[in-house]
């Protein structure tokens, strides 16, 4: 399983953002390998987590040559002052069984 962490500080979200957004979602869920996603916030609001979950690194490849992914990373510095990616193989998960989350259908 590969977790893949988008990290950024907005400056803006337009129509086209949101257009480019929902797209990219919306093309997410319809991977062969793609598992669920889920988005965090910093405590103060300024940065934003969106975290995607996928089945194989094939998967995270076909993810990020969307055309549709590929010309909002064109574009980001409208609605970004900065971002992060990391791309990490989950080696583990584990809990109590009482939290429902993306990583326990794949232990």
């Amino acid at each position: 399983m590969f977790h893949c962490s988008f990290m950024f500080t907005p400056i803006a979200r337009d129509e086209e953002f949101q257009r480019l957004d929902d797209a990219i979602a919306d093309y997410a869920r319809t991977l062969e390998g793609f598992l669920g996603s889920e988005s965090w916030f910093s405590a103060d609001k300024s940065k934003i987590n969106a975290v995607y979950f996928f089945e194989t690194m094939e998967a995270v490849r076909t993810f990020a040559t969307f055309p549709t992914h590929l010309e909002a990373k064109k574009k980001y510095a409208t609605w970004y002052s900065g971002y992060q990616v990391v791309i990490s193989e989950v080696q583990a998960t584990y809990g109590d069984g009482h939290y429902d989350h993306i990583t326990q259908k794949k232990n």
